[in-house]
Formats: structure tokens, sequence, C-alpha cells
């Protein structure tokens, strides 16, 4: 019988142990075979499709237009319980159903055309009128099947922002997994009952193209599944070019990927701390999830008002390799030279609450862009520019990522003619945080007793300590994290500087310095300015280090 059982693929087994786990990393270290289910499934998925390496056909009488995913895509069957997986069709296929389809495009429809384009329901006459137009669906290229389908997600907010009293990794943010195409070509397909003309046929696929402006399947305001369409089709609220450098994320197999989801991450995990900073856990949460979307406990899913759309214009992935021992370890890293974010309105939103939604999204792009950056190790500065010595040897891992704002954003830089005007700008965003909840709730809901979380942004909570560094070579701080900082004193691999499983509570940036001009102009520098960001607990060596950086013998101040 165990024979037979093993048989049977494991599409068609029931979601619990023992039988088929796709949702979560499962321990294989006791089998003989060492894959994962999830990788066994897409196996068995991808031998069964094997043969049919050809291009959807669609009719003659159809319209299509194709069209590229620059990141990954998620179709969500709602087959498998708890389990992300395409939506499979004939012959094995994935596909983007025409059902789906006509949602989204009867969305981005004029109101005026939704009737006569998809139709409608007289409830009087409890009769259903339908549209002049099918659709049909959008498929992928033929080599859809050649790129890395299993999918790795680390939901990790609880954890870096909202815990207390640990910094270990708790239990419910685990790994998972799900199951989406990278970067596939879709094909869709649009057809009509009568006759139209060339005119009318560019109007429907204008419509299409805004409609999928907002990104097309599951997760689209976390970047999955966005195209690459002419900028002018996007509801941008703000756009950002930037480069930055850093460790990759890595898929099951190991290896390297860029995800454009690490720029929603941050940004949301930053509204957090800072709305944690001046109300309340629950009122921080809930203001968050408006912005950025989440899961509202029994009301389900909340769709956020915000998104994200990441077009890397310029883009090399690579492996840093180094060897402890006597395997070489190989991690994955990027380098953007320049990408362009843009942070979406996910519906309609009126003028005046567009008009707001610009101004805080400027000071947390600036917040984000001042103390830290984007994706993997990202509190820490990036030891091949700032502290070479440390990778000499061939034998250290890669740490920390940089990130700097190009042409024509530059414009977002805080300028810096003295330390105190990085004091200036967190007052002001501080109470912009405040305003932000009178806005959103009222003047009852702000607490300056902010959220019990390890990293609330608040006075009493959260240090912030800089320099004047002459150039990249001149970074104090990153020998703190390594070394003494003074005889006999060290945080290296204490609660402050963290460790493997462990969040720190520090901070530490290397922000590119600007000056502001007698005549308003921004003048750039060789100079950076060293920051340190310290969320402090209670123990000696936190104390003693605190009091180091306030001594004659540090060159920092005080900032906050």
């Amino acid at each position: 019988m165990k024979d037979a059982y093993e048989r049977i693929p494991l599409m068609f087994r029931a979601q619990i142990d023992g039988r088929c786990q796709l949702q979560y990393l499962v321990d294989v270290r006791e089998r003989e075979d060492k894959r994962q289910d999830a990788e066994k499934w897409a196996d068995e998925w991808l031998d069964s499709v094997e043969e049919q390496k050809k291009d959807h056909q669609f009719s003659s009488h159809v319209q299509t237009k194709t069209y590229k995913v620059t990141g990954r895509f998620i179709t969500n069957s709602g087959q498998d319980e708890g389990v992300t997986r395409p939506v499979i069709g004939a012959k094995g296929f994935p596909y983007y159903p025409g059902s789906s389809m006509k949602g989204a495009f009867l969305r981005a429809c004029p109101e005026e055309k939704c009737s006569y384009y998809c139709g409608y329901e007289d409830r009087k006459q409890k009769e259903a009128h339908p549209g002049i137009l099918r659709f049909h669906g959008g498929y992928p290229s033929a080599d859809w099947n050649q790129e890395e389908i299993v999918d790795v997600v680390h939901p990790q907010q609880g954890w870096q922002t909202q815990t207390n009293q640990t910094h270990k990794k708790p239990k419910g943010e685990s790994a998972f997994i799900q199951i989406s195409l990278h970067q596939p070509e879709l094909t869709f397909g649009i057809s009509s009952k009568k006759k139209l003309s060339t005119e009318q046929w560019q109007e429907i696929w204008q419509i299409w193209e805004k409609a999928i402006a907002q990104g097309i399947g599951t997760r689209v305001s976390a970047g999955y599944g966005q195209v690459k369409l002419d900028r002018t089709n996007i509801n941008s609220l703000m756009s950002i070019n930037l480069k930055g450098q850093g460790l990759a994320s890595q898929v099951i197999s190991g290896e390297g990927e860029f995800r454009p989801n690490m720029f929603k991450a941050a940004l949301r995990g930053h509204t957090l701390r800072l709305l944690g900073g001046v109300t309340s856990a629950e009122n921080a949460e809930a203001i968050t999830k408006k912005l950025w979307g989440g899961f509202g406990g029994e009301n389900g899913a909340i769709v956020g008002e915000l998104g994200i759309a990441f077009n890397p214009i310029d883009l090399d992935m690579d492996y840093f390799t180094y060897t402890p021992s006597r395997r070489p370890f190989n991690m994955p890293i990027y380098d953007l030279k320049h990408g362009a974010l843009d942070i979406l309105a996910m519906g309609k939103v009126k003028k005046k609450r567009k008009d707001n939604l610009k101004i805080f999204l400027t000071k947390l792009i600036q917040f984000s862009l001042l103390l830290g950056g984007f994706g993997k190790s990202w509190r820490r500065i990036d030891h091949r520019l700032f502290f070479e010595d440390y990778l000499d040897n061939g034998d250290k891992p890669m740490i920390g990522c940089h990130w700097q704002l190009v042409k024509p954003s530059t414009k977002y830089y805080i300028l810096i003619n003295q330390l105190s005007d990085i004091t200036t700008f967190l007052n002001d965003l501080h109470e912009n945080m405040k305003g932000w909840v009178k806005l959103n709730l009222d003047q009852n809901a702000l607490d300056s007793r902010g959220a019990n979380w390890r990293e609330s942004f608040k006075k009493g909570n959260v240090q912030i300590w800089g320099r004047i560094a002459e150039d990249r070579d001149d970074s104090e701080a990153v020998y703190y994290f390594h070394e003494e900082y003074k005889s006999n004193q060290t945080i290296k691999k204490s609660d402050l500087t963290g460790k493997m499983s462990k969040i720190g509570r520090m901070w530490h940036r290397m922000y590119p310095r600007r000056l502001k001009t007698k005549d308003n102009k921004i003048k750039p520098t060789r100079e950076y300015v060293e920051l340190l960001t310290i969320f402090p607990d209670d123990s000696d060596r936190t104390h003693n280090f605190l009091t180091y950086l306030d001594s004659s013998q540090s060159e920092f101040e005080r900032l906050w």
C-alpha cells in the first residue's frame, strides 16, 4: 500500500503533515529525498507539462496583446487550504482567468462604457444583459517553466518591529512557501461579439493597460504582478529614482533574486515605528493597515490605499563568495545602478487625501533613506564600501547595504549644513506623525506613551547619534560592531548589535552629505553623515556604550 500511496502525485494529496506540506518549510534531514515537499510538487508538475513547450493558441477571432511581468506573478487558485499556488488549466498550464480579467477591466473602465463593454444586471426584471466583450484570460509564453517557481516568503514585521521582551524570532514568523512564476510574458485575449473599429480596439486595450497598471494577480501592493508599461499609465503618487547594493534574497534552490516587495516591507515597517511613537499600538496598526493593507481579524483582508511598483532599470546580480572553513559559501548580491520606485494609489483617491498622502510619503521616504536602507541586512552599512579590510581574508560573510538617490530624485535629500539639520527634520517628522494620527482618527487618539514596542520611534525609547565622516573610508562606528570601542569594552554580539537569529537594537548608516548653497541649490560632497539609531535596553553594556558616545573620546553628537 505504501508503494501505491507514494505513486500519488503531491498535487492530489491533502495538505497535512505526512501527506503533503506545501506551505511551510519542513525538516528533511531524516528523509532519503532531501527535497522540500514544495520542490517535489513543482518538479512533478513541470515534468507533466514538459512536452507542452508551445505558446497558448487563441482562436483567430480573439485580439491579443503580450506584456512582460517585471518580478514575480501569482494567481491564487484557492484549491489547497492555506497554500498560494497558480490557477492551473488544460494540459497543466498556469493562467490568469478570464473572470479575473473581466473584473480588473470593469474597475478601470469609464462608468459610461461599463454596461456596453461588460454588461449589467437588471435587478427589477431579474435579467442579465451581457456586454459585447469576452475575456479569454492571460497565458504565459512557452518558457514559463524554465525559471525557479518555488518562492520563499519571510513575514518579519512582528519580529523586527513590534516585539519588546525578546529578540528571538517568534514561531509565527517562520518562512512559508508559495508557487509563483518568475518574470513571465503573459498574452491576454479579448474578443467582441460585434465588429469593432481599430479605434475602438485601441480604446479597449488602453482601458486594459490602465487596469493592469496597478499589477495583476495576488499581492500586487507588495510589488508582485507588476507589468512593464509606459509610466504614464501608472497611478503614481510619488516616484523615486535610486541606486543600491547589498545582499539579495534567495529562492529555495539557493539562487539569488532581487525582490521589489522589500520596499513595501521597509516603508510599512517604518510607518509602524513612527506611528508607534505618537499613538497606541492598536491605533498605529489600524492606520498602517489602512495605508498598506493587511489582515483585519474578523473583517478579513484589508486592501490598503498604497502599493508599490518597481522598475529595475539597470540591475546586476552576482554572488559574494567567502570560505569560513574548507567549503566556499556563496551569498547572492545585487548591484542596482538605477531603479524607479513608484508609490501607487491602489484605488480612487480624492485630491485633498492625495495631497496629504504625498506629504506623508515624502517624509517617510526621507526617513527611510536617512537612517536605514532596503532589503536584507538593512540595519548595517555595506562593508564592501565602508570597511573593506573586514573582507580581506575571504573568510567572513558580506554584511549590510547602501542606498542613494539619483537624478531627478536628488531633490529629496535632506540637506545637512550642520548636524542640527537632522534634529530639525526628526522633530518636524514627529509633529507630522501627530498630525497624521489626528487626520485619520482624532485628537484623542494621540498618546505620548506610544506603543510598547522595541522600535517605537518616540523620545525616551530611541536615540540618534551622528558625526561628519570625511569620506567613505572614515567610518568610526563600523569598528564598534567588530572590535573593542575602548580598552576592555565591546558591544560585539550583544543585544545592541544583534547576531544570528537575533535582531539588534542599533542601526548604522553612512548618509551621503548634501549641502544647501546660498542660492538654494544642492551641492554634493565626498562626505557622509555617520548615524547611529539606538533603542537602548537596561543592560550595563548598553549603558557603558552610551556613556562612551557622550564622552570626549567619541566624535558623535546626540541629535535626537
